[in-house]
């Protein structure tokens, strides 16, 4: 082999590197494409902090009196996944109520145009204790607004007058600026657990592979057993 053929295969192989190198980090930063996998299509089980999967105004669907277990789901309202996933959610909270504890955080994802109003929607309702209501109505609704490029805003404000809110007070909330920053604290937490897609679940700090309802009920009672 020639001293300059050395020299080109060299410099072609560091180019490769580099190229690699920055498709890895494109693929890291890059959350708004949403993952098909059930759970976030992520592979592995990475380990979150416990402060940073759950916050103290972190919102509880159902609660552990022990806490030995606890399920998070990140989330997009407007995700089709979710809506999937949301039958198997509420079927595993009545199967392990009392037992587990499921929380939800926000995740819109960028290029759903009424993900973070609906996120905002849901907080806003959590101000007058309503979350879980809002919550579902979202699921049960999203076939109507979901995956459109115009502002669902009059739609939610209608199932906020369904709930019977106070419009008064809900209006203020959900144009709170606070409220939006509550919703991005939550993205920015998911981002910093490497959540790439939604749903993305951890069961007790680890993210399991869940293709079915079996999986996730396997990955709970090892949790339960333990």
């Amino acid at each position: 082999m020639t001293k300059n053929l050395k020299i080109s295969l060299a410099l072609v192989a560091v180019v490769l590197a580099v190229v690699g190198a920055l498709l890895v980090g494109n693929r890291t930063q890059d959350v708004s494409a949403e993952a098909p996998a059930t759970n976030g299509g992520s592979a592995g089980t990475p380990s979150g902090t416990a402060s940073v999967l759950v916050r103290p105004d972190s919102h509880r669907l159902s609660t552990a009196k022990d806490g030995k277990v606890t399920v998070v789901e990140f989330l997009d309202l407007e995700c089709e996944s979710c809506r999937a996933a949301f039958p198997d959610v509420e079927r595993l909270r009545e199967e392990y109520k009392g037992r587990v504890t499921f929380v939800i955080r926000y995740f819109p994802i960028p290029s759903h145009r009424n993900a973070e109003l609906a996120a905002r929607t849901v907080e806003a309702a959590a101000r007058q204790g309503r979350v879980e209501a809002m919550y579902k109505k979202m699921y049960e609704t999203q076939e109507s607004w979901g995956d459109q490029q115009v502002s669902h805003e009059e739609t939610f404000r209608g199932f906020a007058r369904e709930l019977g809110l106070d419009m008064k007070k809900f209006e203020a909330d959900w144009k709170d600026p606070a409220t939006a920053e509550r919703v991005e604290k939550d993205r920015r937490d998911g981002i910093a657990l490497g959540v790439q897609g939604t749903p993305t679940f951890f069961v007790n700090g680890n993210r399991p592979q869940i293709g079915s309802l079996a999986d996730f009920r396997a990955a709970i009672d090892a949790e339960l057993a333990k």
